[in-house]
């Protein structure tokens, strides 16, 4: 029994600094604490009151009407997004591109590099090199 004494006191002493101290009232809802005030500074900005908060929702429907601001902002955000992956799309593509030329090439080297060395290490030496022995029709 003792063992849960000390705990209870600990919780008991918490709670009782907790309603002493002054954050507490600061920490209530605006509308229970009794203080019908705005709040000062940022906070009035964020927070509305409920009937403007209802205005603005029955006046802002699902079905209402965009302005032609709204439309034209959203219009240069979609095309300023369509740009930027356009321009992504291009580079990653042409990245490919040389990518893709470049082992082209290496390919080419490779292979003309083999070449040569097996018509090197065929000759005979009785016969001129191979684009001179070719038979005309």
């Amino acid at each position: 029994m003792s063992w849960t004494c000390a705990p209870l006191l600990a919780l008991l002493t918490v709670l009782l600094a907790l309603s002493l101290s002054p954050e507490v009232d600061s920490a209530a809802m605006p509308g229970t604490a009794g203080s019908a005030r705005d709040p000062p500074g940022p906070l009035g900005r964020v927070f509305m009151k409920e009937a403007d908060a209802a205005d603005f929702f029955r006046r802002r429907s699902r079905r209402s009407m965009k302005s032609q601001d709204e439309i034209n902002t959203e219009q240069r955000l979609a095309s300023a997004a369509d740009e930027r992956k356009r321009e992504f799309h291009e580079e990653k593509r042409n990245e490919f591109e040389s990518y893709a030329e470049e082992e082209h090439d290496e390919q080419n080297e490779r292979s003309r590099e083999s070449t040569e060395q097996w018509r090197e290490f065929h000759y005979d030496g009785m016969h001129p090199p191979h684009e001179y022995n070719r038979h005309s029709v």
